[in-house]
């Protein structure tokens, strides 16, 4: 073997480190719907791959390592970018610190937290996200500019426009000319 087919072949710690992102990333509620949804449009678990990817590199390849901010806005630019969604839950965080935690722990050699990660992405697969729509989501589509409506949830009822009229209307109440309503007493027999 000459030296560079050596160096192709990256160290185990990196390869543990890649494993956990990739982990990671896929336990990840946010980018878990993004794909499934097709947030990114038909590439979408080909962009988590690359995010994946992405943020090894920066790992491996930048000096000092990112720190978990650093990572943390680098996930929610993807997510912005790359799927067209603002992630404002404080997912991002937690996520970016798992990341720097793996990265920790994979240069000493330990696998315990890739480990739990896969465990954990194994035991979802197969399985979908519910996605369900909050009442203060607010829908800033292109849509609604050129008269297509708004989208609702399957579950929630139609809001109604027009209203039926009751069988039995109710008479429209009298008003004096000083403006106070005058009130009927109703025959009680």
């Amino acid at each position: 073997m000459n030296g560079s087919e050596a160096s192709t072949v990256p160290p185990p710690t990196s390869v543990l480190f890649a494993r956990g992102v990739i982990a990671r990333l896929a336990t990840w509620d946010t980018l878990r719907v993004a794909v499934q949804e097709s947030w990114g449009g038909p590439g979408s678990s080909a962009k988590r791959t690359w995010l994946a990817s992405e943020i090894v590199d920066a790992f491996e390849q930048q000096s000092p390592v990112p720190d978990d901010q650093y990572i943390e806005e680098m996930l929610l630019q993807v997510i912005a970018d790359e799927f067209d969604a603002i992630v404002e839950d404080g997912s991002g965080e937690s996520v970016a610190v798992d990341i720097v935690r793996l990265w920790e722990e994979t240069r000493l050699g330990k696998q315990d937290l890739v480990t739990k990660f896969e465990e954990a992405t194994e035991k979802l697969k197969g399985k979908k996200m519910i996605v369900e729509e909050t009442e203060d989501e607010e829908w800033e589509d292109d849509e609604d500019e050129e008269g297509e409506g708004d989208e609702t949830d399957e579950n929630e009822p139609p809001q109604l426009i027009e209203r039926s009229l009751p069988r039995n209307p109710k008479p429209e109440p009298e008003v004096d000319e000083d403006g106070f309503t005058l009130v009927k007493g109703k025959n009680r027999r």
